[in-house]
């Protein structure tokens, strides 16, 4: 047993009468660097300690909860995050859902998910590595005009979850990362990409290909051009590509669900999507950087096939939002870290691949825009009623191949009908931090809205 989880265990002989408690602890180390010029220009290191308490109390019509968080695990702190849980807990809204998740006989997952090469390499190397990177950019094409910053930053981070219903988990997780935004100029035009290299440590990364990603990013977009208004093929890159398929996981949270606000709602069991589509949410993968063996109520992560070849066949859920809806949790508990409360949320959203590479798609495709980014997204897109309207960068697809780059276009369609309009599915999955991973997606009938 792990020295955190005893901490978190000894904590639950403090529950009083009539008290159900959660105890969750996180801790972590950081590091951050930015170079700028050749030189560091932020560097720094941080350790952090959080607990969170809930202390649940039944009343006549619902248990009542309250939280409270602590920035430390000094006894001052933890007795006051207790007491203050326990004093929340009497003026919070009674809930007949609200309950704490117990052990549901699920077996977790054994997963690798921490490399200690986070901190074994020296600081020195990891300030090299973002020096380094910057120089690269700044050398590797004279179009390039300033590199507005390199970046390393790694953790590693462990957490555990307790209950006095029996809930008892733990897990650790480390990540580092390089990133670059490089600006290429020609004439008095600007124009701007980003590199990323993502890995569980140091050596997983790959300066060569954030450099490169940054400058072809930013160089061929150089002469955008406005185009006519139109209608055809969009094909999305992963990064862009996993924005679009976080958006539609959102839907599929049990909890929007059951309470209206989600296009999904009231449509399990139809075919939502085109039978390229089978969408998978999988903390068990170790190749996302979201795996885990737990979720964020201390229950076993498990695979939950969502749509399956284009039918929808399954929501998530975390405990209350199950009880809502008059099923169980699928382990897909979420929480904005120790102060948050859990709701139901995918975790580890793929794509399942499909037959073809980029360039094969393009020549598949014929004409069409290739999207590189969204922007406005969290304006122009509606879950509920799944309106869609986003700003793009990107290049025009003629021939089959890349053409010219855009400027001042927008897209749109509904969520709805995207889903059904893929036409094909990249095989080449790109594992990216956060809940999403990416490849490339072409999805028909798109308005283009231009000149």
């Amino acid at each position: 047993m792990s020295e955190l989880l005893e901490r978190a265990q000894a904590l639950l002989g403090r529950v009083g009468d009539a008290e159900e408690m959660e105890v969750f602890i996180s801790r972590g180390v950081e590091t951050e660097v930015q170079a700028y010029q050749g030189e560091v220009e932020n560097l720094s290191r941080s350790t952090s300690a959080e607990i969170g308490i809930r202390i649940l109390v039944d009343g006549p019509q619902g248990a009542r909860v309250g939280s409270a968080y602590a920035g430390s695990l000094d006894e001052e702190a933890v007795a006051e995050a207790i007491a203050n849980a326990r004093d929340n807990a009497r003026f919070a809204t009674e809930d007949e859902f609200v309950t704490f998740a117990r052990p549901d006989g699920v077996a977790a997952v054994t997963l690798s998910l921490c490399d200690p090469g986070v901190t074994t390499t020296s600081m020195r190397d990891k300030v090299a590595m973002a020096i380094e990177l910057e120089a690269m950019v700044r050398s590797g094409d004279p179009r390039i005009r300033q590199v507005d910053a390199a970046n390393y930053s790694d953790y590693l981070a462990d957490a555990a979850i307790v209950t006095t219903t029996g809930i008892s988990a733990t897990f650790e997780r480390s990540g580092a990362y390089v990133s670059v935004e490089a600006i290429a100029s020609q004439g008095d035009e600007d124009q701007t990409g980003w590199g990323l290299s993502a890995g569980r440590a140091p050596g997983e990364l790959s300066l060569d290909n954030a450099a490169r990603d940054a400058i072809r990013r930013a160089t061929r977009m150089l002469g955008a051009v406005k185009v006519p208004s139109t209608k055809g093929v969009a094909v999305f890159d992963p990064r862009s590509g996993a924005a679009l398929w976080s958006i539609m996981g959102a839907a599929l949270s049990g909890d929007a669900v059951v309470r209206g606000r989600s296009f999904f709602a009231g449509r399990l069991g139809e075919m939502v999507a085109s039978p390229l589509v089978t969408l998978i949410d999988d903390p068990t993968d170790a190749r996302h950087f979201a795996a885990s063996p737990f979720d964020s109520e201390g229950l076993a992560s498990r695979r939950n096939e969502l749509v399956v070849q284009g039918r929808l066949e399954k929501f998530v859920y975390d405990t209350v939002s199950a009880r809502r809806a008059g099923t169980t949790s699928t382990g897909n508990a979420v929480r904005a870290g120790v102060a948050g409360s859990p709701s139901a949320g995918c975790r580890a959203l793929q794509l399942a691949p499909g037959e073809f590479d980029q360039d094969e798609i393009f020549r598949r495709v014929g004409e069409g825009i290739f999207v590189e980014s969204l922007t406005g997204v969290h304006s122009g897109v509606n879950p509920i009623s799944g309106d869609f309207s986003v700003g793009i960068t990107g290049l025009m697809i003629r021939n089959g191949v890349l053409a010219e780059p855009v400027r001042e276009v927008t897209i749109a369609s509904t969520l709805q009908r995207m889903l059904l309009d893929v036409v094909y599915v990249g095989n080449d999955v790109e594992w990216l931090p956060g809940t999403t991973a990416g490849q490339t997606l072409a999805v028909d009938a798109i308005a283009l809205s231009g000149s």
